[in-house]
């Protein structure tokens, strides 16, 4: 059995240190905003060039608390992907905000900045792109659309910690940024988490309020907040997989290599890289016109694969209202053909190889 992502397999490397700072945490009885996270917001914010990282209850949560931070709320309109987690969208709702869905690129499957200047309208407030399977969107257009056009930018990075764009971290690009550290991301914890990133002291004071019943002195409340607070315990796991991260994600280019080279010559698409920014894979996603062929022998073999995401976000019945009649023709057909493949810091390459001769079979047959 090959499954999506090995998660015992990256314990096993870290079990004793894991262990360790869980053995401290418990020992010392501090469980909520305690050493672990305040450390670990430092190291996070100086790994991501932020100069704030708060840490929050989930990635949901980031973004979320991020869009409420930066004054989004009823009647505006959010500039967003349909190819995405519903995450991205709900956390808009949340604030009141209608998401305005867009196509995307048919390389990257990240959201297209030419789109967003088209759907741009009198109640447009931001744009919040994703960067999907850690391939980073491209910033630096989209980001002169929301200078050109006054609209504030909050980055979906959920799958993209890590990521960069010359030199330069996603979640470093927006007026503010939301990261999930849920198990099965690059930098994931062990169970929900997430990050919110900025450079606005403003932004992050008001994160801070909002994550802990708005409020900054303890039993005196400014705004209606929330209950989002990191957990001490995920903060401690975080601490020393971040060491790690960049060999994790290293890692993962690699193992996205050999797949993308066992599978030149055969009628898939293979992940796209456009040179500028680095991809660090938390999905390894190629299209075909034969994913159920494809998908039946992986299974059939033991193997897992998932269809990420099968019916987009403008095609949901939670948005049929807002979407009734919109027909987005590039997302629509890379949810059709999408298929991801197994891919984690730890997968072997005689498992990629086996992986990949099965799909060769399976098309061959």
């Amino acid at each position: 059995m090959i499954p999506m992502v090995d998660l015992k397999a990256q314990y096993l490397q870290l079990k004793d240190e894991i262990n360790q700072s869980l053995e401290q945490v418990l020992e010392s009885c501090a469980f909520i905003l305690g050493p672990n996270v305040r450390a670990f917001e430092e190291e996070a914010a100086a790994y991501l060039g932020a100069k704030h990282a708060i840490g929050v209850a989930s990635g949901t949560d980031a973004l979320h608390l991020a869009l409420l931070a930066a004054g989004i709320g009823d009647g505006d309109e959010v500039i967003t992907t349909p190819f995405t987690f519903i995450a991205t969208a709900e956390a808009i709702r949340y604030v009141g905000a209608k998401p305005v869905f867009v196509d995307i690129n048919p390389k990257t499957f990240n959201i297209d900045p030419v789109a967003i200047e088209s759907a741009i309208t009198e109640k447009t407030a931001a744009v919040m792109p994703v960067h999907l399977f850690g391939q980073p969107a491209d910033m630096q257009r989209i980001v002169a659309v929301c200078e050109q056009n006054g609209l504030k930018m909050v980055e979906d990075c959920a799958q993209s910690f890590g990521a960069s764009i010359a030199g330069r971290q996603t979640g470093s690009f927006g007026a503010s940024a939301g990261f999930s550290f849920f198990p099965s991301k690059n930098l994931g914890c062990y169970g929900d988490g997430g990050l919110v990133t900025t450079d606005d002291d403003e932004i992050a004071d008001r994160i801070k309020m909002l994550r802990n019943h708005g409020s900054e002195v303890r039993y005196y409340h400014d705004v209606i907040g929330y209950n989002s607070r990191l957990d001490e315990v995920q903060a401690a796991i975080l601490r020393v997989k971040l060491k790690r991260i960049d060999d994790f994600n290293r890692n993962r280019r690699g193992v996205a290599q050999l797949y993308s080279e066992l599978m030149a010559d055969l009628p898939v698409t293979v992940p796209y890289e456009d040179g500028v920014g680095v991809h660090v894979y938390h999905q390894y996603t190629v299209l075909t016109d034969r994913r159920d062929t494809i998908m039946q022998a992986l299974q059939q073999a033991g193997i897992a694969c998932a269809v990420y995401y099968p019916v987009p976000l403008h095609r949901q019945k939670v948005f049929a209202n807002d979407c009734s009649g919109l027909g987005l023709p590039v997302t629509e057909a890379i949810a059709e053909s999408c298929l991801s493949l197994p891919i984690y810091p730890e997968l072997q390459e005689a498992e990629i190889r086996r992986i990949v001769s099965i799909i060769r079979a399976a098309l061959n047959g």
